[in-house]
């Protein structure tokens, strides 16, 4: 019998995932992650993490499967918090539950887990691992879930070759229905359970709300850029090469105040994000404003009218070399070559055509359609037909 530890979260898709395997007759053991108790930012009086825990101890009680917790706070704090609020101070947007899966579940968690003698770490995420054979060589594949609406591949889209082979995710050929049909079935605590908002492992805390007690409030402006500004008009030029027309479509532009007009005030550039509609709390404008840049040196949000603002749209983006991830590293591009993928700048965002582009020092990404809010520090992953191959921070 192979030992599985599975990180039981409290969550349905994780309850039937230890179920699951042992139905396939693996030696499974629940481990609950502790991720924070720093009593100084809980949002409400709510203590989800403890709710989480006593749902994960009923769940492994009822499976008869051996049950601990793990305190992973102090790693958590270190890799995942510090790093989000260093990324939003230079006016980035992390993707905490990207890291998260990188540096905590499938590092700090799946290392404690080999320790207590596990062949293997399983989750209750909604994607599938293949094996293919290459030159003799086993090589793991990272596939889409089978329930298109659920696929969770995306978050997972910074796992190596080596964290793949120890992972296991039973519920990845199975759609969120049939996974409840299953908890009701067994009559786990946890079948009705609504699927956990905010931020990874922090339980109910809701982003902005966490932002605003670490970060301190500093009031700037809010400036409206309008459609026509020259900043916009596309001036025809020749370009002598292609990777100057990339460099070019993936440019950031450099708004100034005084293009647009002063349209409301704001309490700190770093809590919004590129594409942010909510919390502007600006009225009168024939369209809804949304947020097209925020420059966190001189405190100002820019904004334009309309999700078709030029500001919001851009057809390329740049990852550099040193924040560029290849799952699949037999497939990595050398320098000047190309290839044709799918790819999503964010969860659930429907597949775009792409065509990955390797130069001098990185990776450009050129969409064959406008894409919205191409965000600084999120992370762009394409695909080949459903396996997601690479990754990238989009710089």
């Amino acid at each position: 019998m192979k030992r599985v530890i599975i990180g039981l979260s409290g969550g349905v898709d994780s309850s039937v995932a230890a179920y699951l395997l042992k139905e396939q007759g693996y030696e499974v053991i629940g481990l609950f992650m502790k991720n924070w108790h720093d009593d100084s930012v809980t949002i409400s009086n709510e203590c989800p993490w403890l709710d989480d825990s006593n749902d994960a101890i009923l769940v492994a009680e009822k499976l008869g499967i051996p049950f601990q917790t793990v305190d992973l706070s102090e790693q958590y704090k270190e890799r995942i918090v510090d790093y989000m609020f260093n990324e939003y101070e230079k006016g980035r947007t992390p993707n905490p539950d990207v890291l998260c899966n990188r540096e905590i579940k499938f590092d700090v968690f799946m290392k404690i887990a080999l320790e207590l003698g596990a062949d293997y770490v399983a989750t209750g995420h909604y994607c599938r691992k293949g094996t293919i054979q290459k030159e003799g060589k086993a090589i793991y594949q990272l596939l889409a879930g089978v329930d298109d609406n659920k696929d969770q591949s995306y978050f997972l889209c910074q796992l190596s070759q080596d964290q793949l082979a120890k992972s296991l995710f039973p519920i990845g050929e199975l759609t969120k229905p049939e996974v409840r049909e299953i908890a009701t079935k067994l009559d786990l605590v946890t079948a009705e359970k609504k699927d956990s908002q905010g931020l990874c492992f922090i339980g109910k805390v809701k982003l902005p709300d966490f932002l605003q007690q670490q970060l301190k409030p500093k009031e700037g402006v809010i400036v409206e850029i309008p459609k026509e500004q020259d900043v916009f008009a596309h001036a025809e030029t020749e370009f002598n090469s292609k990777e100057e027309k990339l460099k070019y479509l993936s440019r950031k532009i450099d708004y100034k105040v005084d293009y647009g007009k002063i349209v409301g005030k704001h309490q700190g550039a770093h809590y919004f994000t590129k594409g942010q509609r909510k919390g502007l709390a600006v009225g009168g404008t024939v369209e809804p404003l949304f947020v097209i840049d925020t420059d966190v040196d001189e405190n100002v949000i820019y904004t334009g009218q309309g999700k078709e603002h030029p500001g919001l749209l851009k057809k390329a983006l740049f990852v550099t070399d040193d924040e560029l991830h290849w799952i699949r590293e037999d497939l990595e591009l050398e320098l000047d070559a190309t290839m044709e993928v799918m790819a999503r700048i964010r969860y659930r965002q429907p597949l775009q055509k792409a065509r990955l582009y390797k130069v001098e020092g990185g990776l450009y990404v050129e969409f064959e359609t406008f894409q919205s809010a191409i965000t600084e520090g999120q992370f762009v992953a394409w695909y080949l037909k459903d396996e997601l191959v690479g990754s990238g921070v989009i710089s």
